[in-house]
């Protein structure tokens, strides 16, 4: 199965336009304020984005009206949520025609089973590195720690995710990974993508 390859973190014009040309299946925007990616007041997706790469915006506790209004003005296609969003919260989105993404952030103590409350309400699951900050940390979790979880709902792998570590997503064959989520990992400054890197990582997992 071909994996999806998603890259996260993007708000400069001429650096989304390189991060097209490797053809992405999608491509992510941070509508977070606190985040060092955040897309800022007077983002606009670049005109000429291809059609066929999906829009996601990334949202942290968001009001849904607010996410909504940013679904509209973007045109995204889905809403990555990030931070402790209600089952209520997935399901008024789901309802409104919006892709839903729920990220979970995953550490050695966290229990699967809180991902089975959301399952009728979204489209992909997320699972992060739990840190201090809502993602984009560099740093990855144990990836063993999957195999506790159902495979009901594919999901994408973020946290980390970089030349050194892309080799080892194969050893998740058997469970129900959809894509990789990479940002941090392939970038030389926050928000700002490494074209060689990123295409490198891209054909690591090509070959899953």
């Amino acid at each position: 199965m071909k994996l999806m390859f998603k890259v996260c973190g993007m708000r400069d014009p001429e650096n989304i336009g390189a991060v097209t040309a490797l053809s992405p299946e999608y491509m992510g925007f941070i509508f977070y304020e606190k985040s060092k990616r955040w897309v800022g007041n007077n983002f606009a997706i670049p005109a000429d984005f291809p059609e066929e790469i999906k829009r996601v915006g990334v949202f942290v506790n968001e009001n849904v009206d607010s996410i909504l209004s940013q679904v509209v003005k973007h045109k995204l296609h889905f809403v990555q949520l990030h931070g402790d969003e209600s089952v209520d919260d997935c399901k008024t989105l789901k309802e409104k025609k919006s892709g839903v993404i729920k990220v979970f952030s995953i550490d050695k103590n966290f229990d699967f089973g809180t991902t089975k409350k959301y399952q009728p309400y979204v489209d992909f699951f997320l699972f992060d590195t739990k840190t201090t900050k809502r993602g984009g940390s560099g740093m990855s979790f144990d990836w063993n720690l999957l195999s506790k979880y159902d495979q009901q709902i594919p999901f994408f792998l973020s946290g980390g995710i970089n030349l050194e570590n892309a080799g080892s997503i194969k050893k998740l064959k058997n469970m129900n990974l959809y894509g990789v989520d990479i940002n941090s990992g392939a970038e030389f400054a926050p928000g700002l993508k490494d074209i060689p890197k990123l295409k490198s990582i891209k054909d690591i997992i090509s070959n899953f």
